[in-house]
């Protein structure tokens, strides 16, 4: 029997999760706001998570697993409680009462880490948020503990990939860099992708999975390193650039995802930004 999976959030990341569902042969189906097509196979179901009335299609999935991977709209403390945690709270009080529910992924983020440290962090750590953001993202991920579901929270670093050329841009006027040189952690769209997808498929098969992963490369670096070598890259002068001190930030372990017997395609962010510069840099020279 094919598995039904719903991905609540169908935007970049969700999307290409979709993409990668269809092609193992679930049968999935994305649900977002707009009209937009998802992956060739993919069912669309066109809803709002901050409007119940709206979800209450999604009793006709009867889903056995659910991804939910959506986004706030702005960096407001209202934005972030209305999609992380009422819109979660929608969506499971929706579908509870079909019984079909069988495990729940959300998508949640390392800035739930508040705390600058030296010290290497990991899923054992204490989540300290320091903002409304990481507040609010662990506020959802404590509201699945009020329900009788298996779950699985997926704390992602800065997600860097296809059609994300902040930085590269960035990379180019050393006079906007930040004054301060933080510890930074990153994972390419593609290998996180990857990731939940394997986590969805060992769900399936009823393989052991732990309450929580970090998903991270293999590899956090000072802000600068990163900035200066993609700036070397573009043929930018850096000669009169001066590199601060390291302060703040934090580096973060992925040992546990790396346990669970998966591999980065992109270990680290020369790997990663070395493929984007060569397929789809619009400031290379």
């Amino acid at each position: 029997m094919v598995t039904p999976v719903l991905i609540v959030g169908c935007g970049d990341l969700g999307g290409a999760v979709a993409g990668l569902l269809n092609q193992q042969g679930f049968a999935v189906t994305g649900v977002r706001r707009s009209r937009a097509p998802l992956a060739t196979g993919v069912k669309l179901v066109q809803a709002d998570i901050t409007d119940a009335a709206s979800l209450q299609q999604l009793t006709t999935v009867k889903p056995k697993i659910l991804l939910y991977c959506v986004a706030a709209d702005a960096q407001t403390d209202e934005s972030y409680k209305a999609h992380y945690v009422e819109g979660l709270r929608n969506v499971l009080a929706v579908l509870k009462p079909c019984k079909s529910l069988r495990h729940v992924f959300f998508v949640s983020s390392t800035r739930v880490y508040g705390r600058q440290t030296h010290d290497w962090l990991d899923e054992d750590s204490p989540a300290q948020p320091s903002d409304f953001g990481g507040q609010r993202l662990q506020d959802a991920e404590s509201l699945l503990n009020t329900f009788d579901i298996p779950h699985t929270i997926l704390r992602l670093s800065g997600i860097y990939g296809p059609g994300r050329t902040r930085l590269l841009q960035l990379a180019r006027t050393p006079q906007a860099w930040p004054s301060n040189n933080s510890w930074t952690n990153r994972i390419h769209r593609d290998d996180a992708a990857a990731f939940i997808a394997r986590c969805v498929t060992k769900a399936d098969m009823g393989e052991g999975l732990a309450t929580l992963y970090l998903v991270t490369d293999s590899d956090p670096v000072p802000q600068h390193e990163v900035l200066r070598w993609l700036a070397a890259k573009q043929g930018v002068d850096m000669t009169a650039v001066p590199i601060p001190a390291v302060a703040g930030g934090k580096r973060l372990s992925n040992r546990r995802m790396l346990d669970s017997g998966f591999s980065l395609r992109y270990p680290n962010y020369q790997t990663g930004y070395e493929h984007l510069l060569a397929s789809e840099n619009p400031f290379r020279r």
